[in-house]
């Protein structure tokens, strides 16, 4: 059956990619941007199976009347499909707090007002699927983007709780934990804070390091036959990486941690009261 998908983000990178994805196969989109001028190729292409919806996140009560607008064109949502966000880069020290906030507020609270809104629709129909555009970033923590990691760790705490909560109605939630794209995730869609020459060498490995990793980037269009797979599949991944790479990045995180964990186990065991 051909599957109604709410997408914010779809102006460019994942957002975009998937929503071709499924309108090539015959689905519908209510494609959310900023500006909805930047999907109106879209439109001309699949006509009607595409609604433009001009969205800011960060707009609880705007979210909510979109979401609305979309059951209401549509007759129901299948796919709720956060992707809205962007990286905010800086060290910890050199971010300001608006920008602090403003990353928090589209990365973390965009996409809880999006799936709150979207929920009483899909525990209605008893089904539905909520994907979560995390990253690697959300499961490991690299300098000068300490305010994005930040934001994508809460997404994947709070969407693992909800995975939980949302079971019994039929509804699954699954993580996206992308590698290194070719999305301009660096580029004009990145915030940057003000530097501070204390952290020059900090930066300058940091830099290096992306760029060690640039040739290794992937092509975001390539990812569209696999998150058709995630959102067909019965029993869909809490977490997916898409990308080669993650797995390995994520071994080497777990074990250094279960490691330090064990050496300094007794330690923890003495915190509670009691020797090992």
């Amino acid at each position: 059956m051909a599957k109604t998908w709410f997408i914010t983000g779809t102006s460019r990178g994942f957002g975009r990619e998937w929503a071709i994805a499924a309108l090539e196969r015959g689905d519908k989109v209510a494609a959310t941007a900023r500006d909805p001028s930047s999907v109106r190729d879209l439109v001309a292409t699949y006509g009607d199976a595409v609604l433009p919806l001009s969205l800011d996140v960060t707009d609880r009560t705007a979210v909510f009347d979109a979401v609305g607008a979309a059951h209401e064109h549509f007759g129901r949502l299948d796919v709720v499909v956060n992707n809205a966000g962007y990286g905010q880069v800086g060290m910890v020290e050199e971010v300001s707090e608006q920008q602090a906030r403003a990353q928090i507020e589209t990365n973390l609270f965009g996409a809880l007002w999006v799936t709150q809104a979207a929920l009483p629709y899909l525990r209605e129909q008893g089904s539905g699927h909520i994907i979560q555009v995390s990253s690697v970033g959300g499961i490991t923590a690299f300098p000068n983007i300490g305010l994005y990691h930040a934001s994508k760790w809460a997404l994947e705490g709070l969407s693992q709780a909800l995975a939980q909560e949302v079971a019994a109605f039929g509804i699954h939630v699954t993580l996206i934990e992308p590698g290194g794209f070719e999305t301009d995730w660096f580029g004009s869609s990145a915030a940057h804070a003000n530097p501070l020459p204390a952290y020059d060498e900090v930066r300058q490995h940091a830099v290096e390091f992306q760029a060690e990793h640039a040739a290794s980037r992937g092509r975001p269009e390539a990812t569209r036959e696999a998150i058709l797979k995630v959102v067909d599949t019965p029993q869909p991944p809490l977490r997916i990486f898409f990308g080669d790479g993650p797995l390995a990045t994520a071994t080497a995180e777990y074990q250094s941690r279960l490691d330090t964990w064990r050496k300094w186990e007794p330690v923890s065991i003495a915190a509670q009261g009691r020797t090992a």
